[in-house]
């Protein structure tokens, strides 16, 4: 199994930019797909971002263009840079681990977008 911890949310201003940080222990992040999900309140958690342990990437089409999904496998680190924030992306990210149906979650990190 893999334990996970997203770091690096905030408050920014429309606009403005954050990178998100999923930090790996316990197992090699490159062999499972990495998701980044959001879940803003009174909203149902929504899938975001997806990376496979191939390096394809797929996005929501709310956030296309503006995100990007990554992976440092030497620092056993995923990253979602969000660019160009909008209020509607102000959420609790997720970061998930999945293979097959073993799926391994972190405690989220606040994102606040407004002025």
């Amino acid at each position: 199994q893999v334990q996970l911890v997203e770091s690096g949310g905030g408050l920014v201003q429309p606009g403005g930019s954050l990178r998100l940080s999923c930090a790996a222990s316990g197992n090699i992040l490159s062999i499972y797909i990495v998701n980044w999900y959001r879940q803003a309140p009174g909203k149902r958690r929504e899938l975001v971002a997806t990376i496979t342990s191939g390096g394809g990437t797929n996005y929501a089409d709310s956030v296309k263009g503006r995100f990007t999904i990554s992976r440092d496998n030497a620092k056993n680190t995923a990253y979602l840079q969000m660019n160009s924030l909008k209020p509607e992306d102000t959420a609790v990210y997720y970061c998930n681990a999945q293979m097959g149906v073993d799926g391994y979650w972190g405690p989220g990190t606040q994102v606040t977008v407004s002025s």
